[in-house]
């Protein structure tokens, strides 16, 4: 149980680092991404553990992934868009003229 604590520990850690270089503009600071990335996973082999019971070190392991994956994802930021791309909105019609018409909307 303390290799499982300790391998999912080093996952969770590995996976904080590698969405921290892949996509650092969409996270927030590695001193928030690194910590998150390795409680998730062992909070994955907890629930892995609890519910499979021991003898099931690649399966705890693979539950720590999912889950310390799925606590990254809540830190994501949507992603920017380009200055060029970047659509403006054009000013809102004045409904004032509407008001005594008669007409509903």
């Amino acid at each position: 149980m303390l290799l499982e604590a300790l391998g999912s520990a080093l996952l969770g850690l590995g996976l904080g680092w590698a969405a921290t270089v892949r996509l650092p503009r969409r996270f927030p600071s590695r001193a928030l991404v690194l910590p998150t990335g390795i409680a998730g996973a062992l909070f994955g082999a907890f629930l892995t553990h609890t519910a499979l019971g021991s003898g099931h070190a690649l399966a705890t392991l693979a539950g720590a992934v999912v889950v310390g994956v799925a606590f990254l994802s809540l830190l994501l930021r949507p992603q920017p868009e380009p200055a060029d791309q970047r659509r403006r909105r054009s000013p809102r019609p004045d409904r004032a003229g509407l008001a005594g018409s008669g007409t509903h909307i």
